[in-house]
Order: C-alpha cells, then structure tokens, then sequence
C-alpha cells in the first residue's frame, strides 16, 4: 500500500484533504526580501542621484560647451569657435602669470599649513592640563567661515582703523597700508595659516594612531625623542602628511574667495586687486564678470582642472616608496591548484 493511500485512509471518509483547504481565489506572491532592499535604495538615493545630475553633471556638460563658443552671458548668439580659447589661454600672458603666481603661493602655503599644523598637534597630544580647551582654542578659527575670516582681517590690516596699524603706533612706528603691495601677499599668507587648525585636527588624529609601544622601545634602546619622532612617528603618520598635501593643494590652486572679500569686494574693480594676489581664479572671475568673456572664462576652469588632474596623479606616483601604510594593500589572490586536478 502507498503512503498516499495510508493517509487517506486514516483520515476517514468526511476529512477534507489539504486542497480542499485552501481559500478560493487567487493567490499572491509575498514580496521578496531582495526587491524590497532594491526599492529603499533607489527611495533613499534617488534625490541624491537627482541633485548631483541637475547640480553637478548639468552644469559642468554645460560649462564644457562653453569653453567651445564665444559666448558672452548677454546674447544667445553664441559660436562655436572650436579650441580657440584653449589656445588663447596657453599663450595669453596675464594667465600664465596667474597661474604661476598661484602656483607659488602653494608652494609656500602648502608645507607651512601641514608643519605648523603638525607642530600644533604634537603640543596639544602632551599630557597637559587642559589640554582639551587648547585643542578648542585652537580648532575654532577653522570653524569660521571663509567670508567671515576675510572680512576680519580686512579690518584688522585697515590702514586707517584696524588693529594692526593702531599696534604699531602705539609702538611708534608709522602705519602700513598692509592690503597693497608688497605686503598683501603677507596678510594672505596669514590668513591662510589663520586657519591650520584643521589640519592640527588632522594631524591630532593621526599621532593618536600611533603606538605607545613602540615610542617606548626606542626610548628603552636609547633613541632621543627627536630620533623617536622622524624615524617612527613621521612614517606612520606619512598616509596623514599625503592626504593634507594632496587636499592642500587642490585647496590652494582653488583660491578665491579671501583674495575677492579682503582685497577687492567687487567684480567692476576685480582689476585693482595687488599684482601679487591677482591669481588665477581671479583672473577667472574677471573674465566672467567684468569682461563677460564666459567662453574663455570656461575654457579656463577647464585647464585648472586638468592641471589639478595632473598634479595629483603625479603626486600619486612620485609617493610610492615613501608613504607607509600599517596595513598593506592585499596582493591579487591567484587560483589556487590542487595536485591531482580535485577542486
């Protein structure tokens, strides 16, 4: 006798078998786990997709145009006139100077920011008291705004009312017109590092990383805290030190808007801003602003961004040897092979 016989018997005559059971109608099919997971994602990340589209994408396809035509922000006449502007700023004089003067600012601003940021770190990671007021202290002028930074030191290097005039009189010393030059590049250079405090934060983050164990053997075997500090503390924190120079310098080539509030608040005067901060995102905004040149003006963010491309891939290669990760990337893992062909 079957199974299926044995049931039906034991069931007797008048029991409903599984089928009979079920609910007339149509059934439903239980949403999936998995369909459900893919539907939260597009919910949560559609808007985000959707931003950077419309704010990102839109904009630099349509700055790319652009930097093709002739194009003046006024007429909707625009021509294409091909690499004309790219041309025009590989040999157009005022942009190379620009450009140079930018790139000598960075290389100034950039170790400046990183060391005196390391330095700042390396007191504030000592066993002192309050220690946690100083990190504050320390930290808040990276908090303030960009605008609101230039907007302070633009009163305090103010020929006739700011504070460092009125220190130097009352030291007897004349007064400095401090915002021309030769000392604006001075005051920009300073409110650069006005704000190495987050690169202290940074710097702060990485020291902490750093093993106790290891200082402390090399102080057992003799090492002075210099010897500890650059040949065990620096090449651990070299992955630190790469990313600041690597932000540092993007940041830097990128300077726009201390230079434009401290120096020259509007576009029609974009022209009288000292010869030695007339940078070249300056010069960028002169040419959008006050020469209605948007063509020519998109063509040059381009070749920043291109040099920015390049910079940082060649500071990628040139670095290899002389960061030091404490874990090292993972090798690509090879098929492995059995003796006798098993799997």
């Amino acid at each position: 006798m079957s199974t299926g016989q044995l049931i039906d018997q034991t069931a007797g005559p008048g029991a409903a078998t599984p089928s009979a059971r079920r609910p007339a109608g149509p059934t439903r099919r239980p949403t999936s786990l998995r369909t459900r997971r893919a539907w939260s994602f597009y919910v949560f990340t559609g808007p985000w997709v959707l931003g950077f589209l419309v704010l990102t994408v839109f904009p630099l396809a349509y700055a790319l145009w652009l930097s093709f035509t002739n194009a003046d922000g006024l007429s909707d006449n625009a021509r294409f006139v091909g690499l004309d502007n790219y041309r025009e700023v590989l040999s157009d004089p005022a942009t190379l100077d620009s450009l140079w003067r930018t790139g000598v600012f960075t290389a100034i601003t950039v170790p400046l920011t990183i060391a005196a940021g390391l330095l700042l770190a390396v007191l504030v990671n000592q066993p002192i008291r309050a220690r946690g007021l100083f990190r504050t202290l320390l930290y808040l002028p990276a908090v303030v705004p960009p605008v609101g930074g230039a907007l302070t030191f633009k009163l305090i290097f103010d020929r006739d009312s700011g504070a460092a005039n009125g220190a130097l009189d009352a030291a007897g010393i004349n007064g400095i017109t401090w915002l021309v030059d030769p000392y604006a590049r001075y005051v920009l250079i300073a409110l650069t590092l006005w704000g190495v405090g987050n690169g202290m934060i940074i710097s702060l983050a990485g020291l902490q990383d750093v093993p106790r164990e290891l200082n402390e053997a090399a102080r057992v075997d003799g090492a002075s805290p210099w010897q500890s500090f650059t040949r065990i503390t620096l090449p651990l924190l070299s992955p630190v030190i790469f990313f600041q120079v690597i932000t540092g310098i993007i940041g830097s080539l990128q300077t726009f808007m201390p230079l434009l509030i401290a120096l020259n608040p509007t576009p029609a005067g974009v022209t009288s801003v000292p010869e030695s901060n007339y940078f070249y995102m300056i010069h960028v905004f002169a040419q959008y602003f006050a020469n209605g040149r948007y063509g020519y003006a998109s063509a040059l963010l381009w070749v920043l961004f291109a040099i920015i491309c390049v910079v940082t891939f060649l500071i990628f290669k040139l670095s290899k040897g002389a960061v030091f990760y404490s874990v090292e990337p993972e090798p690509t893992k090879r098929k492995a092979r059995t003796i006798g062909g098993g799997r």
